[in-house]
């Protein structure tokens, strides 16, 4: 019951600032950097849960596939925002002035 009750103190990946909300004061930047902080953070958290585990420390495996999904999820999101970033850059790039 415990492992259940640790999911409502969980925090989200990114910030809950609506778009375009100016009272975060947050740029584009600071919003990104923040979140490529925290998906390395999750790649080394599931780094070090997998060398736990397989140094046979007291590791459950199911928290070790929980950091490595984490982990993947958040690179796959990253990977994503980055394509459509070079998708706007090209379309902006297109235009004619």
């Amino acid at each position: 019951m415990n492992a259940v009750s640790a999911i409502g103190t969980a925090r989200p990946l990114w910030p809950s600032a609506a778009p375009g909300d100016s009272e975060s004061g947050a740029s584009f930047s600071q919003v990104l950097g923040e979140y490529l902080q925290q998906v390395n953070r999750l790649q080394l958290d599931a780094e070090a849960k997998t060398r736990q585990l397989v140094a046979g420390e007291d590791i459950e495996l199911h928290q070790v596939m929980l950091a490595a999904q984490k982990a993947e999820i958040a690179l796959e999101l990253t990977q994503t925002l980055r394509n459509k970033v070079i998708e706007a850059y090209q379309e902006i790039m297109r235009m004619q002035v």
